[in-house]
């Protein structure tokens, strides 16, 4: 797992190798200034550093299914005394871990 600072690194030089940049302001177009550089690359950064400390929860939530195919492998679970749920829920925490 990177660092914030290795990913700031990292952000940097994306935007770096994407120059350049243009903004329209007032139906004009013209390339960013030093200071929307700036904001970029400290947007880029906060953007990957969220996706690695907070991605999985998206993933998880999607990984889960709705809460009615839950309730139904809960049933299920109950009725014929086997274990689908709980292992489907298992699966998805061992598929997306939470970030340590």
């Amino acid at each position: 797992m990177a660092t914030k600072e290795e990913l700031q690194t990292q952000a940097d030089a994306e935007i770096e190798a994407a120059k350049p940049l243009y903004a329209q302001v007032n139906n004009e177009r013209r390339e960013f200034t030093d200071a929307e550089y700036a904001q970029a690359k400290t947007d880029l950064g906060n953007s990957k550093w969220d996706a690695q400390q907070f991605g999985y929860i998206q993933a998880r939530q999607e990984a889960y299914g709705s809460v009615s195919d839950q309730l139904d492998m809960q049933y299920w679970d109950n009725v014929n005394s086997t274990t689908t749920w709980k292992d489907h829920i298992a699966k998805v925490k061992s598929d997306n871990p939470k970030p340590e």
